[in-house]
């Protein structure tokens, strides 16, 4: 089974026949690093499962990256955080204030939950202009939550906007937010999921052959680079093993070390897909940013970042 569950929750309840029936699954979408915790747990009864996307825990590792090299770059240690009110945004949020924030001395000013459906966050927003706000960190899923985005340029709120908020992660956000979007930094999950970098070939092999052949391209931020990388690596644990037997693929996808769409993929002992910041050495994900004239610049992590964080007009570095 390839890409599985969408939902942390039907991962988690659905472990247990998966299990059963013995069907091998990579997973390319459900984040939550619960799996893990049961497949370490019991791995001879779990051994099926495998996660090819990254989890939760990497994507936090990748937003407090981000803030490390803002904090780098420009010195601003001044964050308000927004995040939709659904228990993904609300952990992510939390954990990257835990895991970041409270250790390198950030001060979060502010923080705004937001319900789904929400379509106007100015409110949030001019307390964050008032403050001395130097970092909104957005944490969003939802369709309207592109607006805040747009509300953020017309307000001309002097911080940057550094998170994730899904509508903003595919090329055609540009046209579907009227082009008032430069400036926002924002996060894709899997290199060659929404973006591609040159740096890493297979990547932009993949993005510009779906563009070709559906004429459009990628827009989703998260699945389909693990799940088009997924194919490979259980077709080649299937030759490997030289049998379609249950328990002989999962013992080749174990040994899985493979150089694909998103770097180089390896699981631990969690079988999770091991992500870093070295294309060569583990998976990556990217963080770009929207420029004035609607280009998307890869500007972290370092290896394979094309550009330099460009700050919104009112907002100087400390450095």
């Amino acid at each position: 089974m390839v890409v599985g569950p969408f939902r942390s929750e039907a991962l988690m309840a659905g472990m247990d026949l998966i299990a059963k029936y013995k069907v091998p699954m990579l997973g390319t979408i459900a984040m939550t690093p619960g799996s893990e915790k049961k497949i370490k747990e019991d791995p001879e009864k779990y051994k099926y499962i495998f996660r090819t996307c990254l989890n939760s825990v990497h994507l936090v590792k990748y937003l407090a990256g981000n803030m490390a090299l803002i904090n780098k770059e420009f010195g601003f240690d001044k964050v308000y955080v927004m995040h939709q009110d659904v228990a993904w945004a609300r952990a992510t949020a939390e954990l990257v204030k835990k895991m970041y924030f409270d250790t390198a001395g950030w001060t979060v000013l502010g923080e705004e939950s937001y319900p789904t459906g929400t379509s106007d966050f100015s409110s949030g927003l001019m307390k964050a202009s008032a403050n001395g706000t130097q970092v909104i960190m957005p944490i969003f899923d939802m369709p309207q939550s592109g607006t805040l985005v747009k509300q953020w340029k017309s307000m001309k709120v002097p911080a940057l906007m550094a998170g994730f908020i899904s509508p903003l992660a595919g090329s055609g956000a540009w046209k579907t937010f009227d082009g008032k979007i430069g400036g926002a930094m924002n996060s894709i999950f899997e290199l060659g999921s929404a973006i591609a970098s040159t740096k890493v070939p297979p990547s932009k092999a993949f993005y510009d052959k779906y563009t070709r052949t559906f004429g459009k391209e990628l827009q989703a931020g998260h699945g389909p680079a693990p799940a088009y990388e997924s194919v490979y690596i259980l077709a080649e644990a299937i030759e490997r093993a030289g049998s379609l037997d249950p328990d002989a693929i999962v013992a080749e996808l174990q040994k899985t070390d493979r150089s694909g769409v998103s770097g180089r993929i390896k699981y631990d002992e969690g079988h999770q897909a091991v992500y870093g910041f070295d294309p060569n050495e583990t998976g990556v994900a990217a963080v770009f940013q929207w420029t004035e004239d609607g280009r998307r610049v890869i500007v972290f992590p370092e290896s394979i970042a094309e550009g330099k964080i460009q700050l919104p007009p009112g907002l100087k570095s400390l450095k």
